[in-house]
């Protein structure tokens, strides 16, 4: 390993001991050669430290945090020790396909003019064992920027980025949760990015995660972002517009009935868009897109309280509709399951 590499693969740690050889092998087993794998430790108080140290490989560093100090500041610990020109995000407890690395840089050596490029990403049990699911993001930047304003388009655990770009903007510590979200919301007002239709990482889902367990926090930090991000365009949200913009592509967390919250979609997203007409921010054509696809989402949820065909009708002559199916993004209605690929997992502990 060069004291230079082409990729930092960064994983932050704490407590993942029964984990952390999975990530830890998947990145060694990659075809792409010139990487180092940095993984910060955040106090762990288990196994974890004991169990990487028994690698011998020299790709591999350790570097520790004095205590545990969080989730932000151990990524910006990250982004301060790494060496490489680009840097590969991947969680403690994820899995990353062999030619995660070698997809990815070539995707931004041929692209100077984008920041960081993601993927779609599969998901596994706590087990290992897959699960049928896909995550599929957008794909063109101007997709990602126009979605960014409903949900975080880019999955982290995918993210390859330029590392003196994250540098440039950093993680907030104000953002225990959703700091990736936060970040890309910030960069987009400047930095190009988009994800490749591949799907290059497996997640892991399981009790122990941190999102999981602090649901809570994530929407409050969700709705700062919403409320920064609508400024961008003059809007002043409420906080009954944040909540309810909340729940415009996360059905279980609707307060009103089907048809009272599919009348104050319609009118705020048609708000959205004359909003971003007058002071463009998205990007025009792309935002309309995400505008139908959002519009598209919440009706056909709807139709399971109101009825399809009522619901089929309202879709059909609402104004934000024109255009459909070119404004229907079947990749954001529905997670494809065809062609998923299995992990290849292998969480086999060096020897002591």
């Amino acid at each position: 390993m060069t004291a230079s590499p082409k990729v930092t693969v960064f994983i932050p740690v704490y407590n993942r001991e029964d984990y952390i050889c999975v990530a830890v092998n998947s990145i060694l087993a990659q075809t792409f050669s010139d990487f180092e794998l940095l993984i910060v430790d955040d106090g762990s108080s288990d196994g974890t430290i004991e169990v990487l140290e028994r690698y011998q490989d020299p790709r591999l560093r350790i570097e520790r945090n004095p205590e545990n100090l969080g989730i932000p500041a151990t990524r910006n610990h990250g982004l301060d020790k790494a060496r490489g020109e680009y840097i590969a995000l991947l969680d403690s407890d994820d899995h990353a396909f062999p030619n995660r690395l070698h997809t990815q840089v070539r995707f931004l050596d041929a692209n100077p003019d984008i920041a960081q490029i993601g993927s779609w990403c599969s998901f596994m049990d706590e087990h290992g064992q897959p699960i049928r699911k896909v995550r599929k993001q957008p794909l063109d930047p101007d997709d990602v920027k126009a979605h960014m304003l409903f949900h975080c388009p880019l999955v982290n655990r995918t993210v390859m980025a330029r590392t003196r770009v994250l540098r440039q903007y950093r993680y907030r510590e104000e953002f225990p949760r959703c700091q990736d979200y936060d970040l890309h919301s910030r960069m987009i007002g400047e930095q190009r990015m988009g994800n490749l239709g591949q799907v290059l990482v497996c997640g892991r889902e399981h009790p122990g995660r941190f999102t999981g367990q602090t649901e809570g926090l994530g929407k409050d930090r969700k709705q700062a972002i919403y409320r920064s991000l609508l400024a961008k365009v003059d809007i002043d949200a409420t906080d009954d517009d944040l909540e309810r913009h909340h729940g415009l592509t996360r059905e279980d967390d609707r307060t009103l009935p089907a048809d009272d919250y599919l009348d104050w979609a319609e009118a705020w997203l048609w708000r959205l868009l004359q909003a971003n007409r007058q002071q463009p921010y998205f990007p025009l054509a792309a935002f309309k897109h995400a505008i139908g696809a959002v519009w598209a989402l919440n009706c056909w949820q709807a139709g399971k309280a109101m009825g399809r065909r009522r619901v089929l009708a309202r879709l059909l002559r609402s104004r934000l509709s024109r255009g459909l199916p070119g404004n229907l993004d079947a990749s954001f209605l529905f997670a494809t399951l065809r062609n998923m690929p299995e992990p290849k997992i292998s969480d086999q502990k060096p020897k002591p």
